[in-house]
């Protein structure tokens, strides 16, 4: 009761204004309802790695190599506004009240799939968690682990070595880049485990890590994304 009137008086006094338009936003989460609709959600996309198609289904990769993890969900092309949203995200720490892990833990609730045991946020570096002071694949899940219901653990895995950062490379480079940079440190065997991450490009990323989760013994990997690049 105490918190509710302490929401509705801080909303009085300082309302929640739209991160894309500046606009009056309907509710706690920052983002008017025009703007909303407006969003680039992915749409029809391959079942295994999210890369959009004309309709849905698997795509030629996926067929002809199957990746480590089941399946992907994406709930948006990488493309304007997610992908401003993103980068202050990442290198500007602006969370923006939880905005886009909430909308992530909003549409995989209405898929009604079977939930994983654990969401395990794809680890940092532990220099670059120094520099950049937070991991923002772990504060994507913090919301989406809260709404689900489902358990967060992000010291079951960690980075072994420095890597340069993907999106500095050519598509070519990004897998020898991340090979060998991932170590399990939990006991995952047997588990059902959703990786977490901001942004899906080659996959590399996600790949390597669910290989070495699977290695270790963990039965099943999902990939949970903000938004995949076309």
């Amino acid at each position: 009761m105490v918190n509710n009137c302490l929401k509705t008086i801080h909303n009085y006094l300082l309302p929640p204004i739209c991160v894309t338009c500046g606009q009056k936003a309907e509710d706690a989460l920052d983002l008017c309802q025009g703007c909303l609709a407006a969003m680039p959600y992915l749409g029809h996309a391959c079942r295994r790695c999210a890369l959009p198609l004309a309709t849905s289904g698997v795509c030629g990769s996926c067929l002809q190599i199957p990746p480590p993890f089941e399946q992907t969900f994406s709930l948006f092309r990488y493309t304007h506004p997610i992908d401003h949203l993103i980068q202050q995200l990442k290198f500007n720490r602006r969370l923006v009240n939880g905005l886009l892990g909430t909308l992530m833990a909003e549409s995989l609730h209405q898929q009604e799939q079977r939930l994983p045991d654990l969401i395990v946020p794809v680890p940092l570096h532990r220099r670059r968690l120094q520099t950049r002071g937070y991991n923002q694949a772990v504060e994507l899940a913090r919301p989406v682990s809260k709404l689900l219901g489902v358990p967060m653990d992000f010291s079951c895995c960690h980075r072994s070595r420095e890597t340069a950062v993907q999106s500095d490379l050519p598509a070519k480079q990004r897998r020898s880049n991340i090979k060998g940079a991932f170590e399990v440190d939990g006991v995952l065997s047997g588990k059902h485990v959703a990786v977490i991450d901001d942004v899906m490009t080659t996959g590399n990323t996600v790949t390597e890590l669910a290989q070495v989760m699977r290695d270790s013994g963990v039965q099943k990997v999902d990939v949970w994304v903000c938004a995949r690049v076309p």
